[in-house]
């Protein structure tokens, strides 16, 4: 199995409305986050690449057929290297505030006891070294969320980019699979109300309970 999309867009653009979106039209898992969490062992190997250790992308993403969201978005350049012949979607939301209002009171929030140990160190080397250490400065942050987009906007092949926002729906990304648009509603999940349920008391609830 051969990765098909590559998201270029960070945490908080939609992502996991994307994630479902994929997983429908590609018949195929969609990594994201959320998969990092059953698989403990990820966080370790994201950690080594943020540091700058080489990766077998394709063992990584083994039994996937799209990837979006943080971690995989960092690394989009070098993914749609090892992935030539996917399409790069990269998702934005309508405004800098907005994408701030949504990460700053859901991923960036500050929760009692922090990450767990092994995402805690994935995310301080993954924000260090491709978007901010300084994710609780709204300033920091907003300036390395328009880096990121301005980077993939100049930077990304054109006949391989692919501009989604949420409300775009299914068509872009459709038209770019050159497949048909499903008849159903755009998946809509993971708003701020329901991100925060389901972490509760903090991200360590997410992990495999043993």
């Amino acid at each position: 199995m051969s990765l098909k999309v590559i998201g270029s867009g960070m945490g908080r653009t939609g992502t996991h409305s994307l994630k479902l979106a994929l997983e429908k039209l590609l018949g195929q898992p969609c990594y994201h986050m959320v998969e990092v969490f059953p698989r403990p062992h990820h966080f370790k190997l994201w950690t080594a690449v943020s540091r700058g250790e080489k990766i077998d992308w394709h063992a990584l993403f083994d039994g996937f057929g799209a990837a979006v969201d943080w971690p995989a978005a960092a690394f989009w350049e070098e993914i749609s290297a090892a992935f030539p012949e996917a399409i790069i979607l990269h998702s934005e939301r309508s405004s800098s505030e907005s994408w701030w209002k949504s990460a700053s009171e859901t991923i960036f929030a500050k929760r009692e006891g922090g990450p767990p140990p092994p995402m805690k160190e994935m995310l301080e080397a993954l924000m260090g070294a491709r978007f901010t250490p300084h994710i609780h400065d709204k300033a920091a942050a907003i300036a390395a969320y328009e880096r990121n987009n301005a980077h993939v906007h100049a930077t990304a092949p054109k006949n391989r980019l692919v501009m989604w926002k949420p409300g775009d729906g299914w068509a872009p990304i459709c038209k770019a699979l050159s497949l048909p648009v499903p008849s159903e509603p755009f998946p809509h999940v993971n708003t701020t109300d329901e991100f925060n349920a389901r972490i509760g008391g903090g991200m360590s609830n997410l992990l495999p309970k043993h």
